[in-house]
């Protein structure tokens, strides 16, 4: 496993849609690896492929407790087949946007559909924190950020500071 960089907003490639996986082969799987490797020691709780300068239709999370086992999901093509109708609004942050955070409002419960590594179809009903992450990385692989649900000029304040910040680490 190998730890990748993180790619920061507003780097294009957040924005782009992802390409479904055709084929579930060693370097997919290796992807996912990485990625939660690269989750783990960032620390986070979620990460898609695009966040890695990755195309493919990929996430993974695990929102287990310090202290808790991990319980690490490694989906492959996820799609939300069901959403409560009840919203919750919650705290969220991204590695993509470090430091910064902002309530979003978000199905209360799901239910995702996607493939394993081994190429099996799964079914998994979230709710809480599962939830709200799912739906957050599906997002990323929509080309859709957290700050997307803010407004404008919150948007905008959030993006020049991320601007700022690249141009200091360059």
């Amino acid at each position: 496993m190998a730890k990748l960089p993180i790619v920061l907003a507003p780097d294009p490639v957040l924005k782009m849609k992802c390409e479904p996986v055709v084929s579930i082969d060693d370097d997919v799987r290796r992807l996912l690896d990485d990625m939660l490797e690269t989750m783990y020691d960032a620390p986070g709780i979620g990460l898609s492929a695009p966040q890695v300068a990755a195309g493919q239709r990929v996430i993974v999370c695990d929102v287990a407790r310090e202290g808790e086992a991990p319980r690490p999901y490694r989906m492959i093509n996820p799609e939300i087949t069901w959403r409560s109708d009840e919203n919750v609004v919650a705290e969220e942050g991204c590695l993509s946007i470090p430091d910064y955070y902002a309530e979003v409002s978000r199905s209360r419960e799901i239910r995702v559909g996607y493939f394993d590594p081994d190429g099996a179809a799964q079914k998994l009903d979230a709710t809480g924190l599962l939830s709200a992450c799912i739906q957050h990385e599906i997002d990323h692989l929509n080309g859709v950020l957290f700050i997307d649900y803010l407004t404008p000029l919150k948007r905008n304040i959030i993006l020049r500071k991320m601007k700022k910040l690249k141009r200091q680490q360059a």
